[in-house]
Parts: C-alpha cells; structure tokens; sequence
C-alpha cells in the first residue's frame, strides 16, 4: 500500500533541501538546480512542486511553470519531468500521478505539458512516468529528433573527415577552450538568424552567467583562424551524456566545418 503523499509549492528557503535532492536523484541533471533554473525566472515564472512522505520528507521533485491555466514541466527548460530516487515503484508513480491531478485541478489547471527526462540523462533507467502518463490518458504532442554518439562504440573518421582535419592542422586552424561566451554568442546569433531567421534563447551575457555557475558543466570550446574566431560549440556536460547546446560558424569557419567536426544546420 502506498503511503499518504502531500505536494507543496517550491519556495526559496527550500533551495538546499531541492539541490540535495537533485544531486541525489537517479534521473536529474544540473539544469534542475535552483541556480540554473532561476536566472529566467522573470521570463517563466517558478511553479516548481515538492512531494513529501507523511513523515514530511521529500519523495520526488517536478520543475514547473504555470501560464494561465496551462501547466508545464518546465517551459524553460528542453526537458523536466518527475525527479525522484532509487525508492521509485511503478505503484508509486501512480500514486504521484493521482496525487498530481488532484493538486492541479484545485489550482484550477486545465492543461498539462509534461517533458520527461530523455533516458540518455538516466543515471538508472528512469521511465515510470511514461507509464502514468499513459494511464492518465495523455497524448503525445510533439517528438524532437536528437541524434547520439556513443563514444565508446564511434566509428573511426572517414578518409574525407581525416583529410579535412590535416587540411585544418596545415592553415593553422586552432580549437581550444575558452570562456568568451559573449563573442560566441554573438556568432551564435549572427548564424541562427541567417540560417533560420530565429535568435538564441540564452544572451551572452546568460551564458557568462550560467558557465561561472556551473564550470564543470558548462564549456565552449572555440576554433581560431589566424586569431580570429570561425567557429565553436557549447557543451552542456552532465555524467552520461556531453549535449553539443550551440554550435555555429561564420563563412570561413564552415568551410572548415569538417574538420572540427561541427554541423551548423
């Protein structure tokens, strides 16, 4: 039998006791610690819920927003679903999902957006949600592609990706670490906004921010030609998975794309 379960509001004097639960999970990532989460709170304002045992201590974590009465897991951020630990049962997930519902509708929430953590993030397969969100009748609205590498299993480079490299080593084409997220962001900008018309949702200024927050996480790596940067990527680095978050280049750079190994499409 499932013990009684309460949800609460997130607050910010619950900021230690969230961020211990994130590092503790099974299914979380940085991207759910208060600091990274609330640099855009002005822009998604926080609806966060914490779920307590009877005892009052803290069984799962769900990253929200609320606009109007539509409810999402979280609209900041790609992903957020139910964060929980190695306790999590099926039976219990159910019981989370009808506890859910309940807090909701007497929120007077009429719709729901739910992002569960992609299981690439899992540091121990994590899909209980699925499930309920099955038997809660949900409908899935929108699938992304993501493509993946698994390094240990990569393919050696083709012989075009070789030539390309040593071609990139000749011209004195450098790729290094770097911390100038505001000069990258700025050709970040320029690339996304000739190519699809659109701009990044973090500034560089966000992106200095976030990075001095979570350095281990956080890195850009820059390609220079003759001191003048071409091209670059984000990485957003978490134990399992290195998310490539932003990768661009101007004219020059993506002609020597192949060599980095970057795609800016």
């Amino acid at each position: 039998m499932n013990s009684p379960l309460e949800i609460y509001r997130y607050l910010p004097e619950n900021k230690s006791e969230w961020d211990s639960f994130v590092r503790g999970s099974r299914n979380g990532t940085f991207l759910f610690f208060r600091d990274y989460m609330d640099y855009h709170a002005d822009r998604f304002p926080d609806f966060s819920l914490m779920v307590r045992r009877e005892n009052g201590s803290l069984f799962a974590i769900l990253p929200a927003t609320l606009k109007g009465t539509t409810f999402s897991s979280h609209a900041g951020l790609t992903y957020g679903g139910f964060v929980y630990d190695e306790q999590m049962k099926t039976s219990s997930m159910l019981n989370l999902f009808d506890c859910l519902r309940s807090f909701l509708q007497h929120h007077e929430v009429t719709r729901v957006i739910y992002k569960a953590v992609p299981h690439i993030y899992h540091r121990i397969p994590s899909e209980e949600d699925l499930y309920g969100l099955f038997r809660h009748g949900a409908v899935v609205t929108r699938r992304d592609v993501s493509s993946t590498i698994q390094l240990k299993n990569r393919l050696a480079f083709s012989k075009g990706r070789r030539y390309a490299l040593k071609q990139g080593e000749r011209s004195g084409l450098k790729v290094e670490s770097s911390t100038d997220f505001k000069s990258f962001m700025k050709l970040e900008s320029e690339t996304l906004e000739a190519n699809h018309n659109i701009q990044p949702v973090h500034s560089g200024e966000e992106m200095t921010l976030l990075a001095a927050r979570f350095p281990d996480n956080i890195k850009l790596h820059l390609a220079h030609h003759q001191s003048e940067i071409v091209a670059g990527v984000i990485t957003y680095e978490t134990p399992q998975v290195a998310h490539a978050q932003y990768i661009a280049a101007n004219d020059q750079g993506n002609r020597w794309v192949p060599s980095i190994g970057l795609s800016t499409t």
